[in-house]
């Protein structure tokens, strides 16, 4: 996995960060040009707002799929920070077991242990829960 910081502060190759939460907007950063807001802006009626303090670009939700396809054929890759949570699968049968026998997903971690409700289970044969949220980067690169 990608250093976060190291990504967010290189300037070779355009940068955003997907922010989820209501009404926050995706912070940006992209090699500099004299053409940048107008690029982001894109004859849209808003504006992308250049925040000095943090040396980086907010522009709304909405625009996020349009800026990186055009950072695609601008730049040729763009990076992409995200939140996400890692799942693990198992199944209420295994999580009910008894015996050391497991043929679950899970390889036996959760082999007997019951629900401690933080699972969500889907069927009898099908279980899910969500690590905590963490931030991943990812390098797209045009094809």
């Amino acid at each position: 996995m990608a250093d976060i910081k190291y990504v967010w502060n290189q300037r070779a190759i355009p940068v955003v960060i997907r922010r989820t939460k209501k009404g926050e907007k995706h912070r940006l950063r992209m090699p500099f040009s004299a053409i940048n807001r107008d690029w982001l802006r894109n004859d849209r009626r808003d504006r992308p707002v250049w925040l000095s303090d943090g040396k980086y670009w907010e522009i709304p939700k909405a625009w996020f799929n349009d800026f990186v396809e055009r950072s695609l054929k601008r730049f040729g890759q763009v990076w992409i920070i995200q939140p996400y949570r890692e799942s693990e699968v198992c199944a209420p049968a295994c999580m009910k077991a008894q015996g050391h026998e497991c043929q679950c997903s899970c390889m036996g971690a959760n082999h007997g242990v019951e629900n401690d409700g933080s699972w969500f289970e889907v069927s009898e044969a099908f279980a899910v829960r969500w690590n905590r949220e963490e931030w991943a980067a990812r390098l797209l690169r045009a094809k």
